[in-house]
């Protein structure tokens, strides 16, 4: 059973590993692909990227899949770039925490006391996730790839008719993120800037908070820093550094972490400053079969978090439309 996937993102090799598992043979077309340097035209290497799930986003099923699948392979193969690591999160539009449907599901979740919350915050909670090194994880999934026999085509495909072509597979998953705007023709797809940097540090704990700003703190597995971040801009297409929004990621992130960063020098201690787009798209994801192709993408800031239970969605999608095409034939 042929299989081919639009884009080699982390949607598209979770896609691909999940696919193999289950005894599809696996056809990847992408522009870019794993250990590619400098293209921000793709958003997976520059993510955070840490495993945290969001209160309000849908997929509950899809995010517990992901985080099963990613804390067993951290436990199994450090080599992957996952790490488990201790979260905070901070909310000050949330006064308590009944929204957290994530609580029943990760380990070592517990509320933090007021007098332990920083200025404004809320609510506060800690519980055990993991972060990836996308750096790390991404040729990692790729040489595990190459090894189960998936096919790898380096092409800038401009419509699903030219990747049909290409492919020439009955069943092909549409994982290109932000180049759906285009193949998929739709116009909900919205490119979000994040700007990060990473800075030097020892800390393996996640930090985030969330509300009336977005700031976090995620440790690099074999990187020997920390993502500090963020921002979150829809519709800004500048791909430079903007160098006033290191003061200020600084500034907000030792604001909520009692001055943890209070010593680093911006211009000694960042080891790299990262800007990338996320996939975004106006009402949420796109998870569905549309005119024979899988659609599988828009997720945002969200695409480590969703990912391996998108892959198994992507999988039960696939048997189902094969069955379809069967079906068809049968009565022909």
């Amino acid at each position: 059973m042929e299989i081919g996937i639009i884009g080699s993102g982390v949607i598209g090799l979770t896609s691909a590993l999940a696919l193999v598992k289950d005894g599809f043979n696996v056809t990847i077309v992408a522009r870019d692909l794993p250990g590619d340097d400098g293209s921000q035209q793709w958003a997976s290497p520059w993510a955070g990227a840490g495993i945290l799930p969001y209160p309000e986003s849908k997929g509950h099923d899809l995010q517990t899949e992901t985080f099963k699948f990613y804390r067993a392979l951290a436990h199994r193969d450090p080599t992957s770039g996952v790490q488990v690591v201790d979260v905070t999160e901070y909310y000050d539009g949330r006064n308590d925490d009944s929204t957290i449907w994530y609580k029943r599901m990760v380990p070592k979740y517990r509320l933090l006391p007021s007098k332990n919350l920083p200025a404004n915050a809320k609510i506060g909670f800690k519980y055990q996730s993991m972060t990836v090194n996308p750096a790390v994880f991404l040729p990692w999934i790729k040489r595990l790839l190459d090894k189960k026999g998936v096919h790898f085509i380096r092409a800038e495909v401009k419509s699903l008719a030219e990747a049909r072509s290409i492919l020439k597979t009955p069943v092909i998953i549409n994982a290109s993120g932000l180049g759906a705007f285009d193949l998929a023709g739709d116009d909900k797809v919205i490119a979000v800037r994040g700007q990060t940097m990473l800075v030097e540090s020892d800390s393996h704990e996640m930090v985030m908070f969330q509300g009336s700003h977005y700031t976090y703190q995620i440790p690099r597995m074999f990187s020997g820093g920390v993502i500090l971040g963020g921002v979150s801009q829809p519709g800004n297409s500048d791909q430079d550094v903007d160098p006033d929004l290191r003061p200020d990621i600084l500034r907000r992130m030792n604001a909520i972490s009692n001055d943890r960063f209070r010593s680093v020098d911006l211009n000694k201690h960042v080891i790299a400053d990262l800007v990338g787009f996320r996939p975004s798209r106006k009402g949420g994801y796109r998870l569905e079969v549309e005119d024979g192709i899988i659609h599988a993408y828009g997720f945002n800031t969200l695409g480590y978090t969703y990912s391996y239970g998108v892959a198994l969605k992507v999988c039960e999608l696939a048997k189902s439309l094969l069955a379809e095409k069967r079906a068809l034939r049968s009565h022909l």
